[in-house]
């Protein structure tokens, strides 16, 4: 099987520098079935193409007693399937992260690029390769056997102008999409393969739910996981974002100082029934817990993955509740109105607002606000004025990949105002780190109080 991508950026031969792979070196990497070779055909200023060749040996590819002659004799060797994808990751893993340490400005920068794949199974339509690629903004060309009546297997050239990083990872999502099956066991750790190589373009893809599908095998379970996972990236929390463990100093320390005013502030109030609304992996969780004033404390997430994190952390052993019944997770969106909410003294709204797309806002003021209705809502979210005092932020970027916006203090308090008059609240307006007098502290924070 064969895959060939090529450029016409000038210098073309930047293209090595791209993948890691100088063009005057041929290499050859051993994998679990086979070899891969990486070899470049043509790399001139012009023009550059690198060719990912993979030799798979059909003796590998069975193991064990009771194998049969069969067994050895099928496509598998030929096709471009998940063995190349494996490949891929194995050969061009820096190159599909988006790193380029001699060209780190040419590594984000989209280029005109050309892909070509030999023998791709697509199993169930003919113009399946159209559908999986063209929305993706690639020119898409196919071509077949001819003497074929009903041909299986299609060679597809995309033609597009993007990172390398974001056509490698189209390509290493999709061809097993198109196969239709894998080589390997699915478990869960490929929901969050799918996610990672996901990221930025699956959630608004056409074909979605079946892309899910066919990448996790039909595996209801795990497709629903990712399909939830999917739902709450694209209009909400990211279980992942903003964590003690993956900032900068500066801003750990922030994270940690947050969670601690929510804490104290909830203690304070002498809140008894707490909710963690959008409560990721239990961070703030596990904090909660140590107070015994809190008599219960529930977690809600739509995320079943962060859920099962939340689980280990809080030493739950997958009950996803305590022993006594003190802590509880459940899985909810914030977005839906749910009874389970309901009856809460107080709820920890912890940097989620800003994950949630502007025009659901008005469904999750109705399902916390409307319906939820505890007695004390505290709530935080960035301070966007305030990003341009953090070392290494670009100049208008947001905080995480997955915020939808970052309010303003004045943006913020107009929203906090408007929502607290509308669902019968007041509320305190301040902020949370080291206040600058210019823009503000980097985190802005609002404790609402029910008025009845």
């Amino acid at each position: 099987m064969l895959l060939t991508i090529s450029t016409t950026h000038r210098p073309a031969t930047d293209l090595g520098y791209l993948l890691h792979k100088n063009p005057a070196k041929a290499q050859t990497f051993e994998l679990a079935f086979g070899s891969a070779h990486v070899f470049y055909p043509e790399a001139t200023a012009e023009r550059c193409t690198a060719a990912l060749l993979l030799d798979i040996d059909p003796l590998k590819l069975v193991r064990g007693p009771g194998a049969m002659l069969t067994d050895y004799v099928n496509d598998r060797p030929y096709v471009s399937s998940s063995f190349l994808s494996v490949a891929m990751a194995r050969v061009f893993g820096t190159a599909m992260s988006g790193r380029a340490r001699e060209r780190p400005e040419l590594a984000g920068t989209p280029i005109p690029l050309e892909a070509t794949l030999a023998a791709v199974p697509c199993r169930g339509a003919e113009t399946l390769a159209e559908d999986l690629f063209a929305p993706l903004g690639y020119e898409v060309e196919t071509a077949t056997d001819p003497d074929e009546e009903r041909p299986r297997y299609r060679n597809v050239r995309l033609r597009a102008t993007k990172t390398l990083a974001e056509l490698l990872n189209h390509v290493y999502v999709l061809l097993p999409v198109a196969d239709n099956r894998k080589h390997y066991w699915i478990g869960e750790a490929e929901v969050d393969k799918l996610l990672a190589r996901g990221a930025g373009w699956l959630e608004n893809h056409p074909r979605k739910d079946f892309i899910v599908r066919r990448y996790l095998g039909h595996r209801r379970t795990l497709a629903a996981d990712a399909a939830t996972r999917l739902r709450v990236e694209s209009q909400g929390h990211d279980p992942e974002t903003e964590t003690a463990e993956t900032l900068p100093a500066e801003r750990a320390s922030l994270h940690q100082t947050r969670l601690k005013w929510v804490v104290e502030t909830l203690r304070d109030a002498g809140a008894g029934r707490v909710l963690d609304a959008g409560c990721g992996e239990g961070r703030l969780l596990k904090l909660l817990a140590k107070v015994p004033e809190f008599t219960a404390i529930v977690g809600a997430d739509a995320s079943v993955r962060a859920l099962e994190i939340a689980d280990r952390r809080l030493k739950l052993k997958r009950r996803r509740r305590s022993a006594d019944g003190r802590i509880q997770l459940i899985q909810s969106p914030l977005t839906y109105r749910d009874t389970r909410l309901t009856g809460y003294d107080a709820a920890a709204v912890v940097e989620v607002v800003e994950h949630i797309d502007p025009e659901r806002l008005d469904a999750f003021e109705r399902s916390l606000f409307g319906h939820a209705r505890p007695t004390l809502i505290a709530l935080t979210t960035p301070n966007r004025e305030y990003n341009v005092r953090f070392d290494g932020m670009e100049p208008g970027k947001l905080r995480h990949r997955d915020h939808r916006f970052e309010w303003t203090r004045t943006e913020f308090r107009g929203w906090a105002e408007t929502t607290a008059a509308r669902y019968g609240y007041r509320v305190d307006i301040g902020g949370i780190g080291p206040h600058d007098e210019e823009v503000g502290a980097p985190t802005q924070r609002a404790l609402f109080r029910r008025c009845d």
